[in-house]
């Protein structure tokens, strides 16, 4: 790692390799995280350890987790300028994860209100990582002395907690954490459900036109956009609270296109919702489609995905390594 990216405040975050990757995860996220190496040194981390709270099919994480890795790629990653790995691979997350654990109040945690939301839904495997969680999180931030956390507004509560666990174990040795910030990008797209519009489009969704995935066929992105929710006005017009079907559309094309919204909008002035419909298809096709062959590219490229894994994961632990021993050594572990 060169000295001159050591000296840049460093980000990290993260996506499970869990369901189908969709466009919200890509305009919010991924797409944002493309030109972030240019200012700092960016940790993109596939977080398989987070998604086995909930029961996986092995064989099928593991591929869901490899082709992650090659879409982070293929959205625009460089893996020499970024640090792209699995969670899995640098176990320093999973040591230092222990050691936060007698360092968290059982009251901070039973504040969480995601713990809450995800006990609701796995009555049948309530198991004790889906309650530590964010204490695992905090670990991942916290191990490569993190300044600046990209994040929306459902991990705003996991990232408080990671603050205060670092300022804790700082104030009881000495100052051994960054104390990390949230990073707030300069485009903060919020793709709805095509279905609901008053929701996040969520990749967990159960009503498979409610999602676009980043990997669909154009036939099928089509046809879900035509089904789109929209309302009984047939007038274009952005107002996310009283057009929030029509509104998503509006920004799924603004943010394909790059022209502002009064720009959008006045393109499809006096227009109807099925022209809306056939153009925001259109960007949107246009858009993801090189994402979509450089994704098979890489993909098919078995000895280059190796080669990248086993490189990042490398640099990764020796970030982590470098922390974890300053940890170690304060809390008297022997060496």
């Amino acid at each position: 790692m060169s000295e001159q990216n050591m000296k840049k405040k460093i980000i990290f975050s993260g996506i499970q390799p869990t369901g189908n990757i969709t466009i919200g995860n890509y305009f919010g996220a991924l797409k944002n995280w493309v030109n972030l190496n240019e200012d700092y040194q960016c940790l993109f981390c596939v977080v398989d350890m987070h998604s086995i709270t909930v029961r996986q099919e092995p064989a099928k994480l593991r591929k869901h987790a490899r082709e992650l890795l090659a879409l982070y790629i293929a959205a625009g990653l460089d893996p020499e300028k970024n640090i792209i790995y699995y969670q899995s691979h640098v176990p320093q997350h999973a040591e230092l994860a222990w050691i936060l654990n007698c360092y968290t109040y059982m009251g901070e945690l039973n504040r969480m209100t995601q713990f809450k939301d995800k006990k609701a839904k796995n009555e049948k495997n309530l198991n004790a990582g889906l309650y530590t969680y964010p204490i695992l999180m905090a670990a991942d931030i916290l191990l490569y002395q993190t300044n600046l956390v990209p994040i929306g507004h459902d991990q705003k509560q996991h990232l408080e907690l990671a603050r205060d666990i670092g300022e804790r174990f700082n104030s009881r040795y000495s100052p051994t954490f960054a104390i990390p910030e949230p990073y707030i990008g300069k485009i903060g797209a919020r793709i709805a459900s095509l279905q609901e519009p008053t929701k996040k489009m969520s990749k967990s969704d159960e009503n498979p036109n409610a999602v676009i995935g980043l990997l669909d066929d154009p036939k099928v992105i089509r046809n879900k956009i035509r089904k789109a929710v929209t309302d009984s006005e047939a007038l274009i017009a952005y107002d996310p609270e009283n057009k929030p079907g029509v509104s998503n559309l509006l920004e799924i094309y603004g943010i394909c296109t790059g022209e502002s919204m009064d720009n959008v909008v006045e393109h499809f002035n006096g227009m109807g919702y099925g022209i809306l419909k056939e153009e925001v298809a259109e960007a949107l096709i246009e858009e993801i489609s090189p994402i979509q062959e450089r994704y098979k590219e890489i993909l098919s490229n078995k000895a280059y995905l190796d080669n990248i894994i086993k490189k990042n994961a490398e640099t990764a632990r020796y970030l982590a390594t470098k922390t974890l021993r300053k940890v170690k050594r304060k809390i008297g572990f022997p060496e």
